[in-house]
């Protein structure tokens, strides 16, 4: 797929001119279209699995605090 990096950048290009025009639901359409041909790519395959691992890292580091269950001092 040579020119998915054209459809990207139109994507974009699309998601930047319906938020300057004010069409919310045409911009975060023309995103979820350009981060789905992004993880299609052999470069975005990794994206998943890396905001897995934010969010685990974000999950483990967040619980003891809103549990209540983290000793202090």
């Amino acid at each position: 797929m040579p020119s998915v990096g054209v459809l990207i950048f139109f994507a974009i290009v699309g998601a930047i001119i319906c938020a300057k025009a004010r069409v919310p639901g045409g911009a975060v359409v023309f995103a979820l279209v350009a981060i789905v041909l992004f993880v299609s790519t052999p470069v975005g395959a990794g994206l998943p699995g890396a905001v897995a691992t934010f969010l685990s890292t974000l999950d483990n580091a967040a619980t003891p605090a809103l549990s209540g269950s983290g000793a202090v001092g």
